[in-house]
């Protein structure tokens, strides 16, 4: 089994590895300043709101159309001049003045170039890390973007006003998108795309989706990767969950962190697990994540709240079994279409799940919403395990079947 420092062993693992830690940083910090950025310009809860679902809806309908890039030029070019270009958009956004219809709209250019990157990275990670090593580098990639997030809910307020308030925390967030750019750019080799996917480009866009939404496999996977979006609950509610405990506003970044720090720990956990392993316990896990969030319907007192939280994000390290499994089914010429399919309805169903948790809530005290959520999502991964059980099919990749995926990844 693979360990971390044979991992960081490799040149360009740290270089994919360093240039999405810098980047992440940035992410968190641009998140913050956006939502004071609208709030401060409209004091309408709202719109800051849509500004926030603006970051993780569009993708899904982009994504099958752009991330084909990814599997027609080499794969560092790719994503070199996405970080360019949300270079420049970040840049704009700092403007101060900027009418808050263009903000939106920038915000909404750069969510849609977020998949694209994405899957240049995810199909880059195989040729870096071969074998194990591919585990346990996307397990560090998971921990790495937990750790971002942490600080970004406990510090990254702070940091904004620090930095001279939100136009200068965007205009930094530009910054880490170009270092990002030259890291890859002089860091990387080009690793292009495996296969004749540059000389077909009848269908070629779609065929990601074809070879997913067509094989009960693959489609298997990527269910139990959107469902993740109903788990998103807990961030979505903690001010009214806290609110409702009487836990008060401070207990506020402690809630939205307890999960993130349960899957941290996960995430570096999950690279110590072999193989055969990995395949057994993907769709348990998933199943079990909601559990602990079904557990707090009642409302139960901060510490336990807290516990059970983190739980659930320790549980939620399923997602980073199944991203692995997923993305080692893929033949390389497909990979990039495929991922990018694949983040574009994570990225939406997690959207998609802060809004259903937030309508809920108005309907029903928090603590319910929360666990209804979570009670979704564990019976849909029941269902998709039960399917996949029903037909004698594994989610693991115990035999490599990329080989026979190639034929219907073209158009």
């Amino acid at each position: 089994m693979a360990g971390w420092r044979e991992v960081f062993g490799v040149a360009e693992f740290r270089v994919l590895w360093l240039a999405q830690t810098q980047s992440r940083a940035g992410d968190q910090l641009a998140r913050v300043a956006l939502a004071l950025l609208v709030y401060e310009r409209t004091a309408s809860a709202g719109l800051t709101a849509l500004i926030y679902a603006l970051t993780l809806l569009p993708p899904l309908v982009t994504a099958p159309l752009l991330t084909g890039l990814a599997d027609r030029y080499p794969r560092r070019t790719v994503m070199v001049a996405v970080d360019v270009a949300r270079a420049a958009f970040a840049g704009l956004m700092a403007i101060p003045g900027m009418p808050l219809p263009l903000l939106a709209a920038l915000v909404v250019a750069m969510t849609c170039l977020q998949p694209l990157f994405a899957a240049g990275r995810t199909a880059t990670l195989p040729a870096v890390l071969t074998g194990d090593r591919f585990a346990v580098g996307m397990g560090i990639m998971t921990a790495t973007d937990g750790v971002a997030q942490i600080a970004g809910f406990t510090v990254g307020g702070l940091v904004v006003v620090w930095a001279g308030g939100p136009h200068v925390a965007l205009a930094a967030n530009a910054v880490t998108f170009l270092l990002s750019a030259a890291l890859l750019r002089w860091g990387l080799r080009p690793h292009r795309p495996g296969g004749d996917s540059a000389r077909r480009p009848s269908g070629f866009a779609l065929a990601g989706v074809r070879l997913v939404v067509g094989d009960r496999r693959l489609l298997g996977l990527v269910s139990l990767i959107w469902l993740f979006g109903f788990f998103l609950a807990p961030e979505a509610l903690a001010a009214p969950y806290a609110d409702q405990i009487g836990a008060g506003a401070a207990a506020v970044g402690l809630l939205m962190a307890a999960d993130v720090v349960g899957s941290v720990v996960g995430a570096a956990l999950v690279t110590r697990v072999r193989r055969a392993w990995r395949d057994r316990l993907t769709a348990p896990l998933a199943v079990a994540t909601g559990l602990p969030l079904v557990a707090t319907v009642a409302g139960p007192p901060m510490p336990v709240t807290v516990v059970l939280w983190a739980l659930s994000g320790l549980l939620a390290t399923y997602m980073v079994l199944a991203q692995v499994a997923f993305t080692e089914e893929l033949a390389d010429e497909v990979r990039g279409r495929a991922i990018g399919f694949a983040s574009a309805g994570l990225q939406s169903a997690q959207g998609a799940g802060v809004l259903l948790a937030g309508g809920l809530a108005e309907l029903l005290p928090p603590s319910v919403a929360v666990a209804a959520c979570a009670a979704a999502g564990s019976l849909g991964a029941v269902l998709v395990w039960a399917a996949l059980l029903r037909r004698r099919d594994h989610l693991g990749p115990a035999v490599h079947r990329a080989e026979e995926r190639r034929s219907h990844a073209r158009p």
